[in-house]
């Protein structure tokens, strides 16, 4: 009797302990993601910019201007942008004649956290370019570069970017001739820009 007793006492304890255990092994459910990088799937970006002007010949200062863009995400860590820049205003007087520059540019775009609500990313642009008020030729360039940044998260869907760029057209000098088929020189052009991001 007692041998009865004591096998239906540890099979009712079983009974109660196993299903525990079992419940146990059961990883916790997880944050569908992660604080600052919901799966949203566009970004805008609106940026205030500088650019270099060095295929303007004896141009002595750069050009201030504005960045406009959006992002098509796939997953958190790539992307693909698109954006266009103008730049007209000089930093200060001495350039000759009046130029401006804008383009529009495509590329991927990488993307990893770095710490905490900072990101970083890397990308490479690729679209045409326009050189205006100096006479340049061509009238639109092939224009390519590479170039990345930091983002700083505010929430989920905000966040104050700073970048930098190396984008590269190819113009002829201001004296080329048409017998000299203008021999078009490629110039790179440094750029930096400043600006928040929305997220949706």
């Amino acid at each position: 009797m007692k041998s009865k007793t004591l096998s239906f006492i540890l099979a009712a304890l079983l009974v109660a302990i196993v299903p525990m255990a079992a419940m146990g092994q059961l990883a916790p459910e997880r944050p569908k993601t992660q604080p600052g990088t919901p799966n949203y799937k566009y970004q805008v970006f609106a940026l205030a910019g500088y650019t270099s002007l060095n295929q303007v010949n004896q141009s002595r200062y750069g050009l201030i201007g504005g960045v406009a863009g959006a992002t098509r995400d796939f997953g958190r860590h790539f992307g693909i942008t698109v954006q266009g820049d103008y730049y007209k205003p000089a930093t200060g007087t001495g350039n000759p004649g009046n130029p401006l520059v804008y383009d529009v540019l495509v590329g991927p775009e990488i993307r990893a956290n770095l710490y905490g609500n900072f990101d970083g990313f890397v990308h490479g642009l690729f679209g045409v370019e326009h050189t205006g008020g100096e006479g340049k030729t061509p009238n639109l360039s092939f224009a390519g570069g590479f170039g990345g940044g930091l983002l700083y998260n505010l929430n989920s869907r905000w966040a104050v970017r700073a970048s930098g760029d190396r984008i590269a057209a190819s113009f002829s000098l201001n004296n080329n001739t048409p017998a000299l088929n203008y021999s078009p020189h490629m110039y790179w052009n440094p750029r930096g820009e400043v600006g928040v991001v929305f997220r949706f």
